[in-house]
């Protein structure tokens, strides 16, 4: 059987949901037996989102190769078990780079450079690319990032034109658009929908399958309008109301539809098994039906942004469905924690604290601070990547005695550098995707709060980071407490720290948030609810 493709666009606005709705179908294709990958084409011209402003594009998801890629590919893993490569996802920048290249190196002869044939051509290398990662790839799903109608995103949308045109039995067209309803006139309007359809119809699309986003379940009436007005079978249109309790409803109320059924129909897929959601049924069930409550205090400097820690908050999420809690997080910007008295006073209440990643001097202070009330009242502390500096620094100012300690990020002249710049980084000069990146192998310490959570000597997780804990101070900050208890093998690099004698304090450099699933939550986001549960009694 030749792999098939679904290639899914959005209309009317942006933040529908798309790589949500591309999971969730990508899940139930797998449910059903088949073998799907999924592939993310962003519009704008960055080479990758690793440069980017969270606050701009969210956070940065990394795969185990090393790519710097949108956060809907923490999506993907999340939902599947789709492989996430550097296949899996490509933006303009990539795209018109390598073209570029391609040019100044004469691979084109001399001939005129467009983006008809020669962009398009290279979208359609991309797509092909992604079916071929793994052997045997049934479904490729092919997420278009931004709006239809959009300038940018053109390229993309013509590619896929001449991709369906090329092979017309293996593609079928996915549109998701939006359904408003208008509290003055009381009722739902279809005419964005329609306009939406309408756009792609010019550029020569016809959507085989409508999605239509809207705020609650959509009638018959509307439904048959916009199949009527959208040129679009009437059993093809189907919607996607915003859930009750979790993102994690999604797959179910898809399926419910038949959605599922539909997509293998339409592309003449023999479905190996019925789809089985029990486990998905079961984590709603966890989500809606919680023993007991437990508060998480999230210090960072992105909090204002949902989707800056979008993986970190959900796997915050994972571990409280494993421990069937009711989650409540709270957020606080780093940044202004010491503008607004003891910093004690303003974040006490919660059961624990994490600090997540981030870059720069903005909001040290607050989060140094957060440690520092953290380890001297026992309260379950996790810091994540510069959560992890954190924890070191904050040791080493006020337990060790090294009372200027810092980071040579936010102080290049200090005396005491117990977080420094990585050797291999001091001759870079390009910001993006010169990090150390990707998977990298751990040995932990037997007896450890970590040995504990993952329950193996060997790990194997993601980084994306500058700056390192500074070996020279290892001896002096042990005495006092300060246990490595995670290195990369072969090499003596800090991986994990601990605190000596505190109920759960832990750091680690890699991101474990990227390795989390709803039916598999990462080991270290269990445990440390785990211990905010013991501290919250």
């Amino acid at each position: 059987m030749s792999t098939k493709y679904v290639f899914i666009t959005g209309g009317v606005c942006s933040s529908l949901g798309k790589g949500l709705t591309s999971a969730s179908i990508g899940l139930l294709l797998e449910k059903r037996g088949l073998k799907i990958a999924l592939l993310k084409l962003d519009p704008y011209l960055n080479v990758d989102p690793g440069t980017m402003s969270p606050y701009q594009h969210g956070e940065v998801y990394v795969t185990d190769d090393g790519a710097e890629t949108d956060l809907d590919l923490g999506h993907y893993y999340r939902f599947t078990n789709s492989p996430l490569t550097r296949a899996s996802s490509a933006t303009s920048g990539q795209i018109y780079n390598l073209v570029i290249k391609r040019e100044r190196q004469g691979d084109y002869l001399g001939k005129t450079v467009q983006v008809i044939p020669h962009i398009t051509d290279e979208i359609q290398s991309r797509i092909i690319a992604c079916a071929k990662q793994a052997d045997d790839v049934d479904v490729v799903l092919v997420e278009i990032g931004g709006t239809v109608g959009d300038i940018e995103s053109l390229p993309f949308i013509e590619a896929i034109r001449q991709f369906r045109y090329e092979h017309p039995k293996e593609c079928i067209n996915l549109h998701l658009t939006y359904v408003p309803f208008l509290k003055a006139a009381g009722e739902v309007k279809t005419k964005p929908t329609q306009q939406s359809v309408q756009l792609l119809r010019n550029i020569g699309i016809i959507p085989d399958i409508l999605l239509c986003r809207s705020e609650k379940a959509l009638s018959d009436e509307v439904k048959d309008k916009i199949s009527l007005f959208c040129n679009v079978q009437r059993k093809a249109v189907y919607d996607e109301p915003d859930v009750e309790s979790s993102i994690y409803e999604v797959p179910l109320m898809l399926h419910a539809q038949k959605l599922d059924q539909m997509i293998c129909e339409l592309l003449g897929l023999t479905a190996k098994k019925e789809a089985n959601l029990a486990e998905w049924e079961k984590i709603i069930h966890s989500i809606k039906n919680p023993k007991r409550k437990v508060v998480i205090g999230v210090v960072g400097k992105y909090v204002q942004h949902q989707d800056a820690y979008k993986s970190v908050l959900e796997s915050l999420k994972h571990a409280a469905i494993h421990h069937q809690v009711d989650l409540e997080i709270r957020t606080y910007e780093a940044d202004k924690l010491l503008d607004k008295g003891k910093v004690e006073d303003v974040i006490k209440g919660c059961d624990g604290y994490l600090v997540p990643g981030g870059f720069g001097e903005r909001g040290w202070m607050g989060k140094i601070m957060t440690a520092k009330y953290c380890r001297e009242n026992k309260i379950p502390y996790f810091g994540i990547c510069l959560g992890m500096q954190v924890l070191a620094v904050e040791f080493a100012r006020h337990a060790a005695g090294f009372t200027d300690a810092n980071s040579t990020e936010i102080d290049p002249f200090t005396k005491f550098p117990v977080i420094s710049l990585l050797s291999e980084q001091k001759e870079v000069q390009e910001m993006g995707g010169t990090m150390r990146l990707g998977a990298y192998q751990c040995q932990i310490k037997k007896g450890s709060h970590a040995h504990k959570a993952y329950g193996k000597d060997i790990i194997s997780e993601r980084h994306r980071h500058r700056y390192e804990y500074n070996n020279k101070f290892l001896e002096e900050m042990e005495k006092k407490g300060f246990k490595v208890t995670g290195s990369l093998e072969g090499a003596n690099l800090c991986e994990i720290a601990e605190v000596e004698g505190h109920p759960w304090m832990l750091g680690v450099q890699y991101h474990p948030e990227f390795k989390s699933k709803p039916t598999d939550p990462h080991p270290l986001f269990r445990d440390f609810i785990g211990a905010a549960l013991k501290n919250s009694k």
